[in-house]
């Protein structure tokens, strides 16, 4: 039933095993939410609301432990599987994408709390989220900085 023949031949390199693959409810879980995060990666490859890398890095997480093809997919893109290596060897994210994720999240996090959010406390709340991913993203190591 959860017996994926195609899953079972690791394409993962000895020196870097991945964690061992997860089965039942939870694979599911974790399939489902590794395609709402390239979803959501997707659109912020167009949108400037949407910041790609996290999303990418959470479905590259996701797919780690759920399916061995998927992870291949997104290791071998063209445009996300440097943003996972990167992140995979040095813990780092590209300076640009850092700068991008930053501005995105005062501009349109802003704006919401300045012009839409007219609850005290939501606005508290969005601001403190905001301020916690800027702290967040500003601490990460620049890949130009480890690599």
């Amino acid at each position: 039933m959860d017996h994926h023949p195609r899953e079972e031949a690791s394409d993962r390199s000895p020196e870097q095993p991945g964690p061992a693959l997860v089965r039942g409810p939870l694979r599911t879980l974790l399939l489902g939410l590794g395609w709402l995060f390239v979803g959501l990666g997707m659109a912020g490859v167009v949108l400037p609301v949407l910041p790609t890398t996290p999303f990418i890095l959470l479905a590259a997480a996701c797919f780690a432990r759920s399916s061995e093809r998927f992870y291949a997919w997104l290791l071998d893109s063209r445009v996300f599987g440097p943003l996972i290596r990167d992140w995979r060897e040095h813990h780092a994210i590209p300076r640009r994408a850092r700068w991008i994720g930053i501005g995105a999240i005062v501009v349109f996090l802003g704006s919401s709390v300045a012009f839409f959010v007219a609850v005290l406390w939501l606005r508290v709340l969005l601001l403190a989220i905001g301020a916690g991913l800027v702290v967040f993203l500003y601490r990460l190591p620049a890949r130009e900085d480890v690599a």
